[in-house]
């Protein structure tokens, strides 16, 4: 029996991402969730993701804290993301944090959404 052959999906020109999604802790805290999601911003990239050191910081936290990571797994994630993914770093949000009138714990999300 012959092994099944999968074919490389080619994406036309006009869906090259040019779309932003911001990944936030509780995304990035499920591991399998971000895995799949992270896969997708790979080549041929699906979207491109965003996240603000803020939000890197509750998932270190949440891992740490909540689901028992050991810090040189978090440690290493975080220097996964700056290496892979360097442009989803969103900086200089934190001027629109005042101005958006979400829950006060997601602010900083929204307003990274807003400044990417």
């Amino acid at each position: 029996m012959r092994p099944k052959q999968y074919s490389t999906v080619h994406l036309p020109d006009a869906f090259a991402a040019n779309t932003f999604v911001i990944l936030d802790a509780c995304v990035l805290v499920n591991h399998r969730l971000c895995d799949v999601l992270l896969r997708f911003a790979e080549p041929p990239e699906i979207f491109k993701p965003k996240w603000s050191k803020e939000i890197i910081d509750e998932t270190v936290r949440a891992l740490e804290e909540k689901l028992n990571w050991p810090t040189h797994l978090t440690a290493s994630l975080q220097r996964e993301l700056i290496f892979n993914f360097s442009e989803a770093w969103v900086r200089n949000y934190e001027p629109l944090i005042p101005d958006v009138g979400n829950d006060l714990k997601d602010r900083h999300v929204l307003a990274a959404a807003i400044r990417s």
